[in-house]
């Protein structure tokens, strides 16, 4: 999505769509750690479906100007949930990615059953709700895969380190001050080169999981 070549319908549709999925996203990392006894995200503030606590400033600009951006990481303490369970960091980054494809899931079962009808848009600035349910649940979608790239600082980073062998994960972790400039030099690449490393590998599963849910 680009800011100066998209309709104000979709424009406003997938804004509204991202509000509310990066909250649910932030909201269930600072859930799942309290959950394993780690009160730093409800000191920080983060146990809220609030989007004002959870929006970062340069990531809310990148989502208005180029359709691209991340909210505020929520801050856990990752020895206290290492005490508390060997898998709690694990769940606590699945939590986020989990809550994504719940979200798809319910905007797929009106889409399904056809509890609404393909109409136009309701204005230039309001969309149909057949539109906002299928873009509710391709960004989801969208969402859920992206972070389950094993690249720091992804949360499938911490997924991975998990299942890893424990020499695999030492050489693994090596990465992780990387990881930032990695993924956004493939995004960048991607964005001028024409050649989308993140699509080739995200769009064929979005779409197949997208099916199966519409019953297609």
């Amino acid at each position: 999505m680009n800011l100066f070549n998209t309709t104000p319908s979709v424009l406003f549709t997938r804004i509204l769509v991202l509000l509310i999925s990066l909250t649910f996203h932030e909201f269930s990392h600072a859930w799942m750690a309290v959950h394993f006894g780690d009160e730093t995200p409800r000191w920080a503030g983060r146990l809220t479906l609030n989007p004002f606590k959870h929006l970062d400033p340069v990531g809310s600009l990148m989502l208005l100007l180029v359709g691209f951006g991340w909210a505020k990481p929520v801050p856990i303490n990752g020895f206290t949930l290492k005490q508390k369970h060997p898998a709690a960091l694990m769940a606590v980054a699945l939590a986020g990615p989990l809550a994504n494809f719940i979200l798809a899931i319910v905007a797929a079962i009106p889409l399904r059953f056809g509890w609404v009808a393909q109409t136009a848009a309701v204005s230039s600035y309001l969309p149909s709700l057949f539109d906002f349910f299928v873009y509710f649940l391709f960004i989801n979608l969208g969402l859920m895969l992206f972070n389950l790239l094993p690249i720091p600082p992804l949360d499938g980073e911490q997924i991975l380190a998990f299942v890893l062998p424990e020499k695999m994960a030492y050489s693994y972790e090596k990465i992780r001050p990387y990881g930032s400039f990695i993924l956004l030099a493939i995004i960048v690449l991607g964005q001028f080169s024409g050649f989308n490393l993140i699509s080739m590998v995200l769009q064929p599963a979005m779409t197949g999981i997208a099916k199966f849910l519409l019953g297609a």
